[in-house]
């Protein structure tokens, strides 16, 4: 369990020990700036949570905030002479001043009670028995407030990923002492967030089910899951996962896992995702100041942070809602790297700091020490453009200006804006027995679905025989796609069941120099094709996710699906390709391309091979910006 164990801290990036890597003058700052004080504030069921809270050591007469993160991954290290690297969500803050509070949530680590994945939101308490993140919340922020000494009665809460999913759901707590929060990558469903993209299984997952899946017997300060860990034997997670076979041969691994077994016994949208969803349960009356943040290329949170945002600028528009997207995969921006690079891409440097002195130090500082009021001198949206390589400012996103374009699939692997007179189609077989792999990286096919995908080079699938290939002519012009970005498919199949992947790619020219910090020297940017966006529809969920329906045989079948937002611009001299195909293993889970009831509990014999059909006539809709300066406002 040792590897998996490491792999969450560094890649989940959840507590005080995971992050960024401080300089040499920060390694002991919190040890020589800070006390240390733990303790177990008590729910109002009567579970108890432990809780690390740091004060600044000249706090005497003084008047210092503070800043909650609430995890599920471990607040260590633990004991009352033992610090962290680093306090806070950078080396920055924590240089400014804070109360910094730490806390196992319930049934987690040191902290009292039973354990759920994503604790099902309870919108009318009716007992003391009824508790929730939002609940937990607000009892721990009201003990504090009253407890913590030298605190001046403001509170701001942060977390990435599952941390994020906490920040997100104490929104829900309503405290007035609550006045920032910053729910970062956060997860918002399980059923459309990490474990599942629309519903399709993320099978890269398969490994972190001890994490998830085990329930501790008492508070303890050592990993309690390891036992359950798969030895593999072997770094090749696509052959590993290929060689297992359908999914239920995991049983061997998992039958005794609660959530392995709450997955497989719950394939579609049910009631028991449904209640998990954390979106629907915003309302008009949100409190605090909110700065939702995200990474263009997170492999695990991308829809959580745009889905949290956009609910909460809809159902309470007169809340202080702000977004940040960046060029980071999963939580990179709370760690400098100083060349800010993913896969193969160069988007500058010290982005991270930029961010984190900018952006996210300058939202807490004004409404935790400052006036508090709506003028915090950042906008409404801080959005990265991928393409152009710099920050944009927007007063609203989507952005009102951007205009929909259509880019028809055309049978003769053209992207074009008006579909063909005679639109024609193009086929391909797909073979769940030799599924296109998502990455060429074998080496990080376990464990965890890897950072690069996201903008790796994608050749060496649009070079296979089962992954059509569309992309228009050189540009002639820069082209900034801004906002939304739905697939209009009109597809069919010789089989009853088929899982459609589109990909949106940013293709380099002939002559595209490499930069200077290339990572993988066999790779040349030459014709690089930089996968800008992609998402997963399984046919099954077309009409319905709570209501799964096959497809007919040789039918052509509407399919609609949103792929995630994007802000890139595809310069002059580049083309935009879309890239279709069925399989993207062992990124997601193979579709047996026959329909059965519970694709968890399909029999060998079920994985078919299948001619796939997709009509010209299908289209991929976005938005594009018009042509302005850099750093515009809309």
């Amino acid at each position: 369990m040792k590897r998996i164990a490491t792999l969450f801290w560094l890649l989940l990036l959840c507590g005080p020990l995971a992050a960024q890597t401080p300089t040499p003058s920060a390694s002991t700052y919190a040890q020589q700036h800070y006390t240390k004080k733990e303790v177990y504030i008590p729910m109002r069921d009567g579970v108890k949570l432990f809780t690390a809270i740091y004060t600044p050591k000249d706090a005497a007469g003084k008047k210092y905030p503070m800043m909650m993160q609430r995890t599920c991954y471990s607040v260590a290290p633990y004991g009352p002479g033992k610090f962290p690297a680093r306090l806070g969500p950078s080396e920055t803050m924590m240089k400014q001043g804070y109360i910094f509070v730490y806390q196992d949530v319930r049934g987690r680590w040191k902290s009292e009670g039973t354990w759920t994945n994503m604790t099902p939101v309870i919108d009318k308490k009716k007992s003391k028995k009824d508790v929730d993140e939002g609940s937990d919340t607000f009892d721990t922020i009201d003990w504090l407030v009253k407890q913590v000494a030298s605190n001046n009665g403001r509170v701001g809460q942060w977390g990435i990923s599952y941390p994020g999913f906490y920040t997100a759901a104490g929104i829900l707590s309503n405290h007035p002492a609550l006045k920032a929060s910053s729910p970062q990558a956060p997860v918002s469903d399980f059923f459309f967030d990490d474990f599942h993209h629309n519903g399709a299984f993320l099978e890269s997952y398969i490994f972190t089910y001890p994490v998830f899946g085990v329930q501790k017997q008492d508070t303890t300060s050592k990993a309690w899951y390891s036992a359950q860990n798969i030895k593999a034997n072997t770094k090749d997670g696509y052959q590993f996962l290929l060689d297992l076979g359908p999914l239920k041969n995991a049983d061997k691994y998992y039958a005794n896992n609660f959530f392995w077994q709450e997955t497989i016994n719950h394939p579609n949208y049910d009631e028991f995702w449904q209640k998990r969803g954390l979106p629907e349960h915003y309302t008009s009356n949100v409190k605090p100041a909110v700065m939702t943040v995200g990474g263009w290329f997170d492999a695990e949170d991308l829809r959580g942070p745009l889905t949290i945002y956009k609910t909460i600028e809809k159902k309470s528009p007169n809340a202080y809602n702000t977004i940040v997207m960046g060029p980071f995969g999963h939580g990179r921006w709370s760690r400098e790297t100083g060349h800010t690079m993913h896969s193969n891409v160069y988007f500058g440097d010290s982005i991270a700091t930029f961010y984190q002195r900018n952006i996210e130090a300058k939202f807490f500082e004004h409404f935790l020490k400052g006036s508090g009021d709506k003028n915090s001198g950042l906008p409404e949206a801080y959005m990265f453009d991928t393409g152009r390589k710099q920050w944009e400012m927007f007063a609203k996103w989507p952005v009102s200006a951007a205009t929909h374009l259509k880019f028809y699939l055309s049978a003769d692997g053209k992207l074009e804006k008006q579909p063909k007179a005679t639109p024609g189609t193009m086929s391909f077989v797909s073979d769940p027995l030799k599924p296109v792999p998502y990455t060429e990286d074998l080496t990080t096919t376990m464990g965890f679905t890897p950072f690069n995908y996201m903008s790796e080079d994608q050749r060496f699938a649009g070079r296979r025989p089962d992954v059509l290939v569309y992309q228009t002519d050189v540009l002639t012009e820069d082209v900034t796609l801004g906002g939304e970005i739905m697939a209009k498919l009109k597809v069919a199949t010789s089989g009853t069941d088929a899982d459609w992947v589109v990909k949106l790619i940013d293709v380099y020219p002939p002559d595209e120099p490499n930069h200077d910090y290339m990572p993988n020297k066999n790779i040349t940017l030459s014709n690089y094709q930089q996968m800008v966006r992609s998402e997963v529809m399984p046919a099954r969920f077309r009409n319905s996710f709570e209501k799964p329906e096959p497809m007919v045989a040789n039918q052509k079948t509407d399919v609609d699906f949103r792929l995630q937002d994007v802000l890139h611009t595809f310069k002059k001299g580049h083309r935009i390709m879309v890239q279709v195909q069925s399989t993207w293993f062992p990124f997601i889970a193979r579709n047996p391309q026959k329909f059965v009831e519970n694709p968890y509990k399909a029999n060998e014999s079920d994985y078919i091979k299948a001619t796939h059909t997709v009509h010209g006539d299908s289209y991929i809709d976005v938005e594009v910006l018009p042509a302005a300066s850099p750093n515009k406002q809309f």
